[in-house]
Order: C-alpha cells, then sequence, then structure tokens
C-alpha cells in the first residue's frame, strides 16, 4: 500500500510540473500574440489561454485533457438547479498515468497594482476559496493588468498583514518555468503556489 501511495505521488508532482509548463508556455506564446487585451474580463483571458494550452504539442503527448470554467461538485441536496450552485474554476487538467487519474486546477483572478479591490477579491475569492477547501489540488493564477507584479504583490501582503494574516503572505520562489512565482503557506492546507502573469506592455 506504501508502494502505491508513493507512485501516485511521484506521477502527481510529475502532472503538477506538466501543468505548470503547459501555462507558463500559453502564457509565453500570448505575449508573442499579443491579442490579450488590458480591458479583458478575466474569463476572456482564461478562454485565449486555454486556446494555446489545447494546441501545445506537449498537451497531446502527455495526454492531458483540459476544459474552462469546470464545475466542481459538492454534497448537496439534488434538487433541480442545483448544478448551478456548484463552485466554478477557470481551468482543469486531467490525465491518466500508470492506473491513476489525476486533476489539476487553476483559478485566474485580474489584478491591477492601483486597485485594491482587486486584491481583495484575490485573497476573499482566491487565497480563500483554496483555504477553506472549496477548491483543491490547484493554483492561483493572478492576471496583472496594471502597474509592476511586485508592486502588486506588495499590495496583496499589506492587506493579509491588515486582517492579521502577516504569516500568509506570498514569498517569491525560484521556479524554471516562470519568474514572477510565489507561494503562501496556510496553516489548515499547506501551501498554494501563486503564478503572476503580468500583460502590461514593458
Amino acid at each position: 500500500m506504501a508502494i502505491d501511495n508513493e507512485i501516485y505521488q511521484n506521477f502527481k508532482i510529475a502532472f503538477e510540473n506538466r501543468c505548470f509548463k503547459l501555462l507558463t508556455q500559453a502564457y509565453q506564446t500570448s505575449l508573442t500574440r499579443n491579442v490579450i487585451q488590458l480591458d479583458w474580463n478575466e474569463n476572456d483571458i482564461s478562454s485565449e489561454l486555454h486556446e494555446y494550452i489545447k494546441v501545445n504539442p506537449l498537451r497531446s503527448k502527455w495526454k492531458v485533457s483540459s476544459n474552462v470554467e469546470a464545475h466542481l461538485p459538492i454534497a448537496i441536496s439534488k434538487l433541480k438547479g442545483f448544478s448551478a450552485t456548484f463552485p466554478r474554476i477557470d481551468f482543469r487538467l486531467t490525465s491518466f498515468m500508470s492506473a491513476f487519474e489525476y486533476e489539476y486546477f487553476f483559478e485566474a483572478k485580474n489584478l491591477k497594482e492601483r486597485d485594491s479591490a482587486l486584491k481583495r477579491r484575490y485573497i476573499d475569492t482566491g487565497i480563500d476559496n483554496f483555504t477553506s477547501g472549496k477548491y483543491k489540488e490547484g493554483s492561483l493564477v493572478g492576471y496583472v493588468l496594471d502597474g509592476v507584479t511586485v508592486n502588486t504583490i506588495d499590495g496583496i501582503n499589506k492587506l493579509l498583514k491588515k486582517d492579521s494574516r502577516g504569516t500568509e503572505r506570498l514569498i517569491r520562489k525560484l521556479n524554471v518555468l516562470h519568474s514572477d512565482y510565489y507561494e503562501s503557506e496556510h496553516s489548515k492546507i499547506g501551501t498554494i503556489k501563486h503564478f503572476l502573469l503580468n500583460f502590461v506592455p514593458i
């Protein structure tokens, strides 16, 4: 049983890294094509990135399925309209490796350096949806549409400190796939990974 769990965990880590690679390569493609506009809604940006994920040859090679706006079923009474109450998450990637099925999710939020409401939303409907258990097995993606990424992160951290959650601040970490990568630590769930994708022209 321990061997099965070890195999599962090794495949899980490998699958997560593949998901990160697909996301970051989609971001790089979007910068090259210069299609994404700074006034787009986050669902617009997610849809565009998803198109690049779908056509990436690595996705086919790795046999990864992907979709946007995935429902996350929860245990509720099944009355008419019940599915409309399910939480939704922006990206869902799945794959079978060995005898196991793996799922990974990305929740995306628009961010602007000079918009405190968007930073607050990143915390309340991003970070908190993971710490509450509403979202599992996933990472947060911040679409930076104004300003500098590090200043935007500083603004999020100030709000966390104001909420007496300074220990949950986002800390920049080394990631070979993406330079604007952060992690935050949370007592209930451990680490949340954050990929900040800046679309502001240099």
